[in-house]
C-alpha cells in the first residue's frame, strides 16, 4: 500500500448539493460507475469528491483523472477550488511520466492522447498501486475503433476502479453509448458485439412504418433498463437545484438574394462555380454529405465556400440585433458556429464589442486566454467559439445570452454549448436564439436535432415510451428529400 508522510487535508473546501453527497454515496463502493448527470449540475465536484472519499478510506492508494486536452488546466483550477490536494499532471514526455508514477501521487491529471502514446507506461504504472480511473467527458470514447478508445479498454482491467462522467451519453447517436459502458463492464451489460448493438439503434425512417419505430423504440428503453444498476441520472428538474429560465426561441429569417442564388446552385444542380484560392473552380456536392455541409455553410455565410461574395448574409444583421439587445441590458453572449473560419470572421465582425473567439485551430494557451479575458474582463462583451473547441468542461456563466449562428447535425454539440450558460452559479434568465434560414437546410437540421433529443431522453431514461411517443416526430427524414432537392 502506498503511504506518504505528511497527507494533505481530505476535507472539501465547499459543501456539495445533497444530490452530490448522494451520488458519491451511491457509487463509492462499486467497482464501476456512469455518472449521466445533466450537464451543469456539476460533476466535477462529484469527481474530486469520489475521488477525495476513495483515498481517505484506502479503497484507493491513487486515482487519476482523464479528460480532455483542452479542459486539462480547467481540472486543474476545479482541484485546487474544491479540495486542499493538487493534481499531479501528466504528458507524454516518458522521463516525466517515469518520475510522476514514481511518486507518491494521490490525484494525476491527465488527457485521453497521453492514455494512448503511454499505453505501455500507464500498464506497468496500474501492476504497482491500486489506481482508480475517472473518465471526465466520456464520449471521447464512444468510438470503438479508435485508436484512444482502443488504449482505455486495454488499460481498463487494471484500474480497480472505474466511472464514466457525461451529461450527454447518446445525444448524438443511441449506440454511441456502447463503447463507454464496455471501458466499465467489459460486455456484461451491452454485449461483446458492437455491430448487432448499432443495427437496432439507428433512427428509423417514415418508410419503416410503425413496426419499425416499435422495434428501435423498445431497443432504445432497454439500453437504460441494463446500465441501471452502476448508473445514476440526474435532470436539472429531478435534482432540486432551482435554476434561472431558459427560454429558447428560433429565429426565422429571410435569404439575402446573393446567398439564395447560390443556395439554389448547391441544391438543384449539385455543383457551383465558386471562388477557392483565388481562383474559379466548379465545386461538385454530389456526394450527400457533402451537399448537405454546402448547404449549411451557405445558409451561414457564403463566404464560406465562395470568396467572391460580396454581399451581406442574412443572418449577420439579425445576429447584431440580438447582440444590441443583449448588451443594453447589461449582458455579455456567446456566438457559436460550426466553422473555425466563422468564427475568425465573426470576431472581426464584433471586434468593436472587444469580441474574443476560441475554435480548435488555436494553441490551447491561446484558447484559455480568451476564456480568462471573457470571464474576467469587463469591457469584453462577445465570446465566439465553434463547440468542438468550447462546449465541454466550461463555465461561462458570466453570460446569459447564446446565440447559434448555425448547427450542426449533433445534439451533443447543441446541448453542452447551450448549457455553458445554464448551471449552477447562473442567476439570470437563459436565453437561447437559434439563426434560421427560412426555406432551408436550417429548418431540417432543426428537425433532426428534436428527433435525436427525443430519442436521447429515452435512452438515458429522463421519459417513458408514452412521452417518447408524443414527443418523437420522424418528419425529417421526408423533409431531406425537399433539403436535397428531388
Amino acid at each position: 500500500m502506498l503511504r506518504v508522510k505528511k497527507e494533505a487535508s481530505f476535507a472539501s473546501k465547499h459543501n456539495a448539493f445533497p444530490y452530490q453527497v448522494e451520488t458519491v454515496e451511491a457509487i463509492k463502493s462499486l467497482d464501476y460507475a456512469a455518472i449521466f448527470h445533466e450537464q451543469g449540475l456539476g460533476k466535477t465536484k462529484i469527481a474530486i469528491d469520489l475521488a477525495l472519499t476513495w483515498i481517505s478510506q484506502r479503497t484507493l492508494d491513487s486515482v487519476v483523472i482523464i479528460t480532455k486536452k483542452g479542459l486539462v488546466r480547467n481540472w486543474e483550477q476545479e482541484i485546487s477550488a474544491h479540495s486542499y490536494f493538487k493534481a499531479k499532471t501528466l504528458d507524454h514526455n516518458s522521463k516525466t511520466l517515469f518520475y510522476a508514477f514514481n511518486t507518491p501521487a494521490r490525484l494525476y491529471l491527465t488527457h485521453y492522447e497521453t492514455c494512448k502514446t503511454a499505453q505501455k507506461a500507464f500498464s506497468l504504472f496500474l501492476k504497482t498501486r491500486r489506481v482508480g480511473a475517472i473518465c471526465d467527458e466520456s464520449q471521447k470514447i464512444k468510438n470503438p475503433d479508435s485508436a484512444v478508445t482502443h488504449a482505455l479498454h486495454s488499460l481498463a482491467k487494471g484500474f480497480r476502479r472505474r466511472v464514466i462522467m457525461t451529461g450527454t451519453p447518446i445525444a448524438n447517436r443511441p449506440y454511441d453509448i456502447w463503447s463507454q459502458i464496455w471501458f466499465l463492464d467489459q460486455g456484461d451489460a451491452l454485449g461483446n458485439d458492437f455491430h448487432s448493438f448499432r443495427a437496432s439503434l439507428d433512427l428509423p425512417q417514415e418508410s419503416d412504418g410503425a413496426a419499425g419505430r416499435s422495434l428501435f423504440s423498445e431497443a432504445l428503453a432497454d439500453i437504460y433498463l441494463k446500465i441501471k444498476p452502476f448508473t445514476v441520472r440526474e435532470t436539472k428538474e429531478s435534482c432540486g437545484i432551482v435554476l434561472p429560465t431558459k427560454e429558447v426561441e428560433n429565429v426565422l429569417i429571410d435569404f439575402e438574394s446573393g446567398q439564395e442564388r447560390l443556395y439554389a446552385q448547391f441544391r438543384n444542380e449539385l455543383r457551383a462555380e465558386v471562388v477557392k484560392d483565388s481562383k474559379r473552380i466548379s465545386d461538385d456536392a454530389e456526394a450527400i454529405l457533402k451537399r448537405l455541409l454546402r448547404l449549411i455553410q451557405v445558409a451561414s455565410n457564403p463566404a464560406l465556400v465562395d470568396e467572391s461574395y460580396r454581399g451581406t448574409p442574412a443572418k449577420l444583421p439579425k445576429l447584431r440585433a440580438i447582440l444590441d439587445s443583449a448588451l443594453a441590458s447589461g449582458s455579455k453572449a456567446i456566438v457559436w458556429t460550426s466553422f473555425t473560419a466563422n468564427a475568425d470572421w465573426l470576431a472581426r465582425e464584433l471586434k468593436h464589442l472587444g469580441a474574443v473567439k476560441v475554435h480548435g485551430k488555436m494553441a490551447i494557451e491561446e484558447r484559455n486566454a480568451s476564456i480568462a479575458k471573457f470571464k474576467e474582463d469587463k469591457d469584453c462583451k462577445i465570446f465566439v467559439a465553434t463547440p468542438g473547441a468550447a462546449k465541454e468542461g466550461l463555465t461561462l456563466t458570466v453570460a446569459n445570452y447564446a446565440i447559434f449562428y448555425d448547427r450542426s447535425f449533433s445534439l451533443d454539440d447543441y446541448l453542452q454549448a447551450q448549457d455553458r450558460i445554464h448551471r449552477i452559479s447562473q442567476t439570470t434568465t437563459c436565453y437561447i436564439y437559434n439563426l434560421i434560414i427560412k426555406d432551408s437546410i436550417d429548418e431540417w437540421v432543426n428537425e433532426l436535432l428534436s428527433a435525436k433529443h427525443a430519442a436521447a431522453k429515452l435512452g438515458q431514461g429522463d421519459i417513458g415510451k408514452r412521452q417518447f411517443n408524443a414527443e418523437m416526430s420522424y418528419a425529417f427524414s421526408a423533409m431531406l428529400a425537399d433539403v436535397c432537392q428531388r
